[in-house]
């Protein structure tokens, strides 16, 4: 049986509330600046908006931008900055068989055409005739009120040039993690050597909003870090887009790119929400991990979202293991798919910087620290189900 291969991480995109690339989210995350919020866009909650971006950037035509919602902008965006960060943008021979493996929601319902046919139906005499009127009338070619998930595909597609094969995952943060997890797997196997890996998510979202509203799950009031104490229960949704270019160190290699990490390892799960299943999980899944890390220079980045009491068992499972703990969704809050993928980049930059991000202040469980960083474990626990579990180590 063939030995596993190495899997470098040679390219990241990343925008969010805290701006455009890795080296200006690095600065804002090291320096401990406060995280960007928003309280106004949906009364007594919070989200981290989107920084001002000029998507004429990497989506310089404007008819595709105006056939994109806002989702699709970020998430082809977000990709073409992997793609120059790790070389090959433009290079139609890599690009033509480059696999990619995006993790995304349903797509954007149309709100003002809801808005609509909701209001019209409230006074109508015979709603169900006028409701299959409308939707034979006012649906988009996709075919039903919100765009499909595998659009984002088509348009990094189209956009990027990005032409192997393509796979999308659906499943929020379980999505995220089976996304990278499959695109590690295939590379380690030798049945793939560079994909693009990633997700978007766009918090400014009404729909979206009311929907978690309904299952009260968003964080209500002022903003709290995720692991403060007596911090009350719910998530802050962030817009952000992340891709990651993944490949064979052997292919990096042959076209003299250099690695900014290595993705050890992905492991997902999936447990039934019983009290006490997170933190069992968890230290089932942290602790396999910990025969893999030098416990003297590894640390966890936790994507735990805020929703009780999923975070904190998820805490004390962390608080067994001794490291170092940051959480991610304090900084950029919580990107549901993106929410892994972000988890693994930003880790990818911790170990080449050879150190940990910032800690919250006034939140015990990121007071430790540890340098030089050469290790990183990445959690991830779902909102309402879905766990999974990276490694990323430095190379050099």
């Amino acid at each position: 049986m063939a030995a596993e291969r190495d899997t470098w991480i040679t390219g990241i995109g990343l925008i969010s509330s805290l701006g455009e690339g890795s080296e200006p989210h690095w600065k804002r995350l090291v320096e401990g600046d406060a995280p960007v919020v928003d309280n106004k866009l949906f009364s007594g909650y919070i989200v981290h908006p989107l920084a001002k971006i000029d998507f004429d950037r990497q989506i310089p035509k404007k008819g595709d931008q105006r056939q994109m919602e806002p989702w699709q902008r970020i998430g082809t965006y977000a990709a073409g900055l992997a793609l120059s960060d790790a070389g090959i943008a433009g290079n139609a021979e890599i690009l033509g068989r480059t696999d990619m493996i995006i993790a995304a929601a349903g797509g954007e319902r149309d709100t003002k055409v809801d808005t609509a046919i909701l209001t019209d139906l409230r006074g109508s005499n015979q709603p169900d005739a006028l409701l299959n009127a409308r939707l034979q009338s006012d649906l988009r070619p996709t075919l039903f009120l919100a765009q499909l998930s595998n659009l984002l595909a088509g348009n990094i597609s189209i956009v990027h040039g990005v032409v192997g094969s393509s796979r999308t995952f659906m499943g929020e943060e379980g999505a995220g993690v089976s996304a990278l997890k499959v695109a590690q797997a295939r590379i380690a196997a030798g049945q793939s050597e560079i994909s693009l890996v990633g997700s978007a998510y766009n918090s400014e979202r009404l729909d979206t909003l009311v929907n978690h509203i309904f299952n009260n799950l968003l964080l209500k009031g002022e903003f709290v870090p995720v692991f403060a104490p007596n911090r009350p229960t719910g998530f802050t949704t962030a817009s952000v887009g992340v891709f990651l270019v993944l490949e064979s160190s052997s292919h990096a290699q042959r076209r003299g790119a250099q690695p900014i990490a290595r993705l050890a390892r992905v492991r997902a799960a999936n447990f039934r929400r019983q009290p006490g299943a997170v933190e069992a999980a968890l230290t089932s899944l942290v602790g396999d991990s910990m025969a893999e890390v030098d416990a003297t220079a590894a640390a966890v980045i936790s994507m735990a979202t805020g929703v009780e009491p999923a975070t904190s068992e998820e805490a004390r499972a962390l608080t067994k293991t001794g490291l170092p703990v940051r959480a991610l969704a304090s900084r950029l809050g919580h990107g549901v798919e993106a929410a892994f993928p972000a988890g693994i980049a930003v880790a990818a930059l911790a170990v080449k910087a050879g150190r940990l991000f910032a800690p919250m202040p006034n939140v015990p469980i990121e007071e430790k620290t540890v340098t030089p960083l050469r290790q990183v474990i990445v959690t991830c626990v779902g909102h309402w189900r879905g766990e999974g579990l990276g490694v990323v180590e430095a190379v050099h």
